[in-house]
């Protein structure tokens, strides 16, 4: 008899997005002909951009005649974009990668959740609290955690961001194997400094930990000061993995293309340099197909000169729409976190509401759907995220709807 892998029963509740529009729905139910004005799920919602687009086109018409067609390319990505990703870090960043450390994939999601195949499942896990609710998914349906025990999972290190450390935890006070950061952070905002990063890279290094960073909003980063890659650290090539995506700055949501990095010098406690870096190029190998070859055309697109001009274009109109969210939340007294640095808003909740309570209250009060922090990890409670992905005209129009309700 067919049995079920248990760790997936171990999963809380539903993922937090499928929750929202739930909820959603059931309001709209209520309220049939009210408009839902949304600030709620990180899609971007501008059109790809020219240049982009116009290099996808290009590629489609080569696939449309037999003489140009082509079928698979190799799983771990085409030489082009992995070259020119290897140029990008190189120019942007100052730091030498070579190609065959890029893996491209269909975007950073499948990454962050696959990467924890490759380690033990007695691994001690290490999180950012509150994150991206797939970090602890996944690792909860690989069996490296315990139950849930009605604030979080046993087994997993909670680092711990609040409003007096800025979100920025601080390394594990004991030993973790696994650390998984993302700066700018979904859904917080906060950004590492050097000094900060340098600190998690040293512990790894310490440790032998290894680091899963996650660098998908690395674009938003304006003000000087702030790392845009791990690598950037010095040791980082030793103990780090990092992961990044064209979603948020080429709006590739739907598109789905991204890239990881695993550098052949990442050690472990029982492996030999490059074993990590083995071990998940026959993963892909296996697993994997290989992203989009019209995908892929539009990313070596995006990193191109006019490709990084639009890109640029269009996070710039994503980081006035985060201005506009956190000048009005804060003209009714809300407390703010990010929109700075970052196309998210972390907002405190009216009179300490609890996060679904005010969800609940701005969806019916101002038709506004954000996404409770609670969400995110149990010190999310308290807090909400807006997101600054949509149209101009609905951001302001949701802005001004809470500005008009929030005292209702």
């Amino acid at each position: 008899m067919a049995r079920l892998n248990g760790n997936f029963l171990k999963l809380e509740s539903g993922y937090l997005f499928p929750e929202i529009a739930k909820r959603t729905r059931a309001w709209q139910e209520r309220n049939p002909g009210k408009k839902v004005l949304r600030l709620g799920i990180g899609n971007t919602t501008e059109a790809l951009t020219p240049f982009i687009t116009r290099a996808m086109h290009e590629k489609i018409n080569l696939l449309s005649e037999r003489s140009t067609y082509t079928g698979y390319g190799d799983e771990q990505g085409d030489s082009a974009l992995r070259n020119a990703l290897s140029a990008f870090y190189r120019s942007e960043y100052g730091v030498e990668l070579t190609p065959d450390c890029f893996f491209i994939s269909d975007g950073a999601k499948s990454d962050a959740a696959n990467i924890q195949e490759l380690f033990s499942p007695d691994s001690v896990v290490a999180i950012t609290d509150p994150s991206y609710p797939v970090y602890v998914d996944s690792n909860v349906a690989g069996g490296k955690s315990g139950r849930f025990n009605g604030t979080n999972y046993d087994g997993f290190i909670y680092m711990e961001g609040n409003a007096g450390n800025g979100f920025i935890p601080k390394v594990p006070d004991k030993h973790a194997d696994l650390i998984y950061l993302c700066s700018p952070n979904n859904p917080t905002g906060a950004v590492f400094t050097y000094d900060q990063l340098k600190s998690f890279v040293d512990y790894a290094l310490r440790e032998k930990a290894v680091i899963i960073f996650d660098a998908a909003y690395s674009d938003y980063i304006r003000e000087p000061g702030y790392p845009h890659t791990i690598y950037e650290i010095d040791g980082a090539e030793r103990c780090a993995i990092e992961i990044n995506s064209f979603s948020k700055n080429a709006g590739f949501t739907g598109v789905r293309l991204g890239w990881s990095i695993v550098p052949r010098t990442l050690e472990t406690e029982d492996g030999i340099p490059s074993e990590v870096h083995r071990l998940w190029n026959r993963r892909q190998t296996t697993f994997f197909n290989g992203a989009s070859n019209i995908a892929q055309a539009g990313g070596l697109a995006a990193l191109s000169e006019e490709g990084r001009a639009e890109c640029r274009g269009l996070v710039d109109y994503y980081l006035e729409n985060a201005r506009i969210i956190r000048s009005g939340l804060e003209s009714v007294n809300l407390t703010c976190f990010g929109g700075i640095n970052s196309p998210y808003v972390w907002a405190r909740t009216k009179a300490d509401m609890p996060s679904w309570e005010f969800f609940d209250y701005l969806l019916e009060k101002a038709h506004v759907v954000v996404t409770p922090g609670s969400g995110f990890g149990p010190s999310g409670e308290g807090y909400v995220r807006l997101s600054s992905y949509g149209h101009r005209e609905d951001i302001t129009e949701a802005v001004e709807s809470i500005v008009r309700h929030i005292n209702d």
